[in-house]
């Protein structure tokens, strides 16, 4: 042992406390601003069913129709992995885990849409639909049907249509509470969000909603779909969108890219409109930036490419299909928007081959990094975060098994979560 040193300050120690006393108000800032990962689910995919096709089937339906889909057109293992170039040594168990959840959970979270899948109707019919709509939800709940996450998409807040939209939203809304309160999984969408001072409105309507049944003030949250350019750069040169998520006053949960919408809005023309274009990776982008730390997460669009048709045609939309989804978690875009049951095998099965194959290097990386046994990669607590949060939603969804995880780390769900969503102050590993 050498010799100790002995550390010497010149500082009084009034320093630090004027410094940290500058400081408070920036504190309660960040900790305002960016109250990080909310450590929930996040669902890999939101379901969009018109308000008048919606019935009490319609979950079991999708699933049937997929189940269909792949018994038609990849009726094993082989076959399925074939059309999309998975590896070999996933095959198998990506195709009985994708069968078994189309059989268990077909749909994470379902929209039911009252807005452009739904259209102008008379308002007597809209109502009906929509009172309608809340029933069912309530149901489902109530009998185990549901979706994880289920809601609707009213109409935006522009002025056309406004009106229309918070009588939608309050006539659901209501609707539920009737049948015997708000779900946990409720998730309310609004479109076509252009200025935040719209967001600052339909948060004026759900205080006023939670006022009147005496609910928790925040206990409505919702997702902010970004459909036009003015919400990503706004006419003072701003990025509109995080003024969007300031404006939700912690409501805000997604942010959801509009794919369709969004690529007419900048000019891009009908044959060239898709998620993977430069217009929508700029727009995604910036929402990424935006809602790094808030809690609020991303959601990519959709394809308009659907699975129907003969063989050939349908392989040709489930390797689109698969290959944007592939591309979209890469990103870090974990949830995106299906449009159609024939959908539903190849968002499963991107999923969980992204998961599957990058198991063992996360896990072993996550292993070393709690032994501290280094190896060729010298990883950071942020790294350590991004790959529990990886290994979670890879269990979420049905990909991973809590079992497999903790054999190949050490680690309980509890040690992943609180590495994913750290508290201040030393974390604590426990044994499997």
């Amino acid at each position: 042992m050498g010799q100790q040193e002995k550390a010497a300050t010149s500082l009084a120690g009034t320093v630090s406390e004027e410094i940290s006393a500058s400081l408070t108000a920036v504190d309660a800032e960040l900790a305002r601003r960016y109250p990080g990962d909310p450590g929930t689910r996040q669902p890999v995919h939101t379901v969009y069913v018109p308000g008048d096709v919606f019935e009490p089937g319609t979950l079991r339906s999708w699933g049937d129709q997929a189940l269909a889909a792949l018994d038609e057109h990849a009726p094993d293992a082989a076959s399925f992995a074939a059309v999309l170039g998975i590896p070999e040594e996933l095959a198998g168990p990506v195709h009985d885990r994708v069968r078994a959840k189309l059989s268990r959970e077909p749909v994470e979270d379902l929209r039911i849409d009252f807005e452009d899948g739904y259209g102008p109707r008379p308002d007597a019919e809209e109502d009906e639909a929509a009172a309608r709509a809340a029933r069912l939800v309530s149901e489902a709940y109530a009998n185990g049907t549901a979706a994880p996450y289920m809601g609707i998409r009213m109409k935006c807040m522009e002025a056309g249509v406004r009106d229309r939209g918070i009588r939608t939203t309050d006539v659901f809304l209501t609707g539920l509470m009737a049948a015997g309160g708000l779900p946990e999984g409720l998730v309310l969408t609004l479109p076509k969000v252009t200025y935040p001072e719209q967001v600052t409105a339909f948060v004026q309507l759900l205080e006023a909603f939670e006022k009147a049944h005496g609910l928790d003030a925040g206990r409505i949250g919702f997702e902010i779909q970004i459909e036009t350019s003015q919400s990503i750069l706004a006419a003072d040169g701003t990025a509109a969108v995080a003024r969007m998520i300031d404006a939700a006053q912690g409501r805000a949960t997604g942010l959801h890219y509009g794919t369709f919408d969004y690529s007419a809005c900048v000019g891009v023309s009908a044959a060239y409109q898709a998620s993977d274009h430069p217009a929508a990776d700029h727009a995604k982008a910036v929402m990424q930036v935006a809602a790094a730390g808030t809690g609020v997460r991303v959601s990519d669009g959709s394809t308009n490419v659907l699975p129907v048709g003969p063989t050939a045609q349908v392989h040709e939309a489930w390797r689109l299909h698969y290959g944007l989804t592939r591309r979209a978690l890469a990103r870090a875009y974990y949830q995106g928007w299906d449009m159609h049951p024939g959908h539903l095998p190849t968002r499963y099965a991107a999923v969980y081959t992204f998961y599957r194959e990058g198991l063992e290097p996360a896990a072993a990386r996550l292993a070393a990094y709690v032994a501290k046994a280094g190896g060729d990669v010298m990883d950071e607590p942020a790294t350590a975060k991004a790959l529990s949060g990886y290994l979670l939603r890879g269990i979420d969804c049905g990909a991973l098994d809590t079992a497999e995880v903790a054999r190949l780390t050490g680690l309980t769900r509890a040690d992943l979560d609180a590495f994913a969503s750290p508290r201040r102050g030393d974390l604590t590993v426990t044994a499997p």
